[in-house]
């Protein structure tokens, strides 16, 4: 039985030396650790603004947020009443969210894109224009928001889950129906597991309702 060092050519019969076990083993787990998905505790941003209070609950633990406070995989954000939270998630992905909102990172590379479920409230999503692409998913219970690079609004609006999109392109699924909103046109999903209504363009005053409640 032989064994080869990924990397090298040096190659070993049985039996093999302590040090040589030790490399073999370092080697693969940093092999590993290199092309491993995102897991739960791996850092996925931190917090840019605050107002109010927010928190983070994953296991057992919980932790008030502050300004530059550290977010991870695994972490579900949660705000309070009249509380506003603004991280930074990578390099360029911003996410606003508004009171009472309820959030967790499923999965985030900066590389790679991630999943996000935002369970209840409010949230802004941003990335700036000329950004490399990374595919992000965000799930709620009433549906499913597959983006690249853009800039909307997913949460209530007019007593319903509207999704808007300020700029940019995402498609929206929900009761196995899927439609692509363009800049400036919204979306409604009356109830989970509803169908999207047609795109369609909302009124200056709802479009600033909905950016409202997450500035």
């Amino acid at each position: 039985m032989r064994f080869m060092i990924p990397g090298s050519r040096r190659y070993f019969g049985q039996p093999l030396g302590r040090r040589d076990v030790l490399g073999f083993v370092g080697t693969l787990l940093a092999s590993a650790a290199f092309s491993a998905p995102s897991r739960a505790g791996d850092r996925a941003g931190r917090v840019e603004e605050i107002k109010g209070e927010a928190f983070v609950d994953v296991s057992d633990q919980h932790r008030a947020l502050e300004k530059s406070s550290d977010v991870y995989v695994g972490d579900r954000v949660a705000t309070g009443v009249a509380s506003r939270l603004t991280m930074l998630l990578g390099e360029d992905t911003t996410i606003k969210l508004g009171e009472k909102a309820q959030l967790v990172i499923d999965q985030f590379l900066s590389t790679t894109g991630g999943e996000i479920s935002l369970q209840s409230g409010p949230m802004l999503f941003d990335r700036p224009s000329g950004s490399r692409p990374v595919p992000l998913k965000i799930r709620s219970s009433y549906g499913l928001i597959a983006v690249r690079g853009t800039k909307f609004f997913a949460g209530p609006s007019n007593g319903v889950f509207g999704v808007f999109v300020d700029h940019g392109t995402v498609a929206v699924s929900g009761g196995g129906s899927e439609i692509v909103l363009q800049a400036g046109q919204g979306t409604n999903l009356e109830s989970p597991g509803s169908k999207p209504s047609a795109a369609s363009a909302w009124s200056p005053e709802r479009i600033r309702s909905a950016f409202d409640s997450v500035s």
